[in-house]
C-alpha cells in the first residue's frame, strides 16, 4: 500500500481502458488525460500525490510540469515515442533526490528503443501468482471550502482533530486549492468520519463534506 507507479499509455482511449482493467483486478488506480474535465483530473491528480491511490494511469500529459513527488516506479505500457520522452517519463522519479525503478511492457513485435542500451535492460520475472493489491494507506477526504473562504491547512487540521476525533498523526498532505481543499486521512481512522462532521461548520462556515475516490 506504499509504492507509487506511474503508468504511461499513449492514447486516453487506451488510458480509460487500462485504469478499468486495473480496477477489474482490485487495483485502485486512477486515470489522467486530456479529455477529462479539469475538476475530474485535478481530483485523480491529488489523490496520487497524497498517496490515495498508488496508480496513475496517464497519457504523456503527466510526463511534465506537474510537481509529483516520490514515485517509486514509471511503467511504460505504450513505448516513448522518442528519446526525448522517454527522459521525460522516467525523470519522474528522480526528483527530489529520489529514485525509482523504469519498466517496459513489450508486446510480441516490440523491442527496446535504440536509445536503450540492451545491457542497461535486464527481463523482469513476473511471478506465478500474484497476491491480491494492497489498499493504499490513505483515503482523500474533500472540503468544500478554500483559500477564497480563509480556510488554511491549519484550519483543516484543528477541525479533523477536534470535531472529527482523529489524532494529528492521522492527517495527512493537505492541499488547499482556492475553493475547496482535499486532505488525506488515515484509511484505518476514516471510518465514521463523515458521520461525525457531517453539518458542523469550518471556521464558522457550513460546506459539504465527501470522500473523493475510495
Amino acid at each position: 500500500g506504499t509504492q507509487k507507479s506511474l503508468v504511461f499509455v499513449g492514447y486516453r482511449e487506451s488510458v480509460e481502458r487500462v485504469g478499468s482493467f486495473l480496477e477489474q483486478q482490485g487495483v485502485m488506480a486512477d486515470i489522467f488525460h486530456g479529455g477529462m474535465e479539469q475538476r475530474d483530473r485535478e481530483r485523480a491528480l491529488y489523490r496520487f500525490m497524497n498517496s490515495s491511490c498508488n496508480v496513475f494511469v496517464s497519457t504523456d500529459l503527466a510526463s511534465r510540469g506537474l510537481d509529483i513527488t516520490a514515485i517509486d516506479n514509471i511503467i511504460h505500457y505504450h513505448l516513448p515515442l522518442n528519446q526525448e520522452a522517454c527522459t521525460h517519463r522516467n525523470g519522474r522519479t528522480a526528483r527530489w533526490d529520489m529514485q525509482g525503478s523504469a519498466y517496459f511492457i513489450l508486446g510480441p513485435e516490440e523491442q527496446l528503443p535504440d536509445y536503450i542500451p540492451a545491457d542497461e535492460a535486464e527481463p523482469y520475472p513476473l511471478p506465478a501468482k500474484v497476491p491480491p493489491p494492497a489498499k493504499p494507506l490513505w483515503v482523500t477526504l474533500y472540503i468544500g471550502k478554500g483559500k477564497k473562504d480563509k480556510i488554511s491547512r491549519g484550519d483543516i487540521v484543528g477541525f479533523l482533530t477536534k470535531q472529527g476525533g482523529l489524532e494529528s498523526s492521522q492527517v495527512g498532505r493537505i492541499d488547499v486549492l482556492p475553493h475547496w481543499s482535499y486532505v488525506a486521512v488515515e484509511r484505518a481512522s476514516a471510518s465514521g468520519l463523515l458521520s461525525r462532521i457531517k453539518g458542523l461548520k469550518i471556521k464558522g462556515q457550513k460546506t459539504i463534506y465527501a470522500l473523493a475516490g475510495r
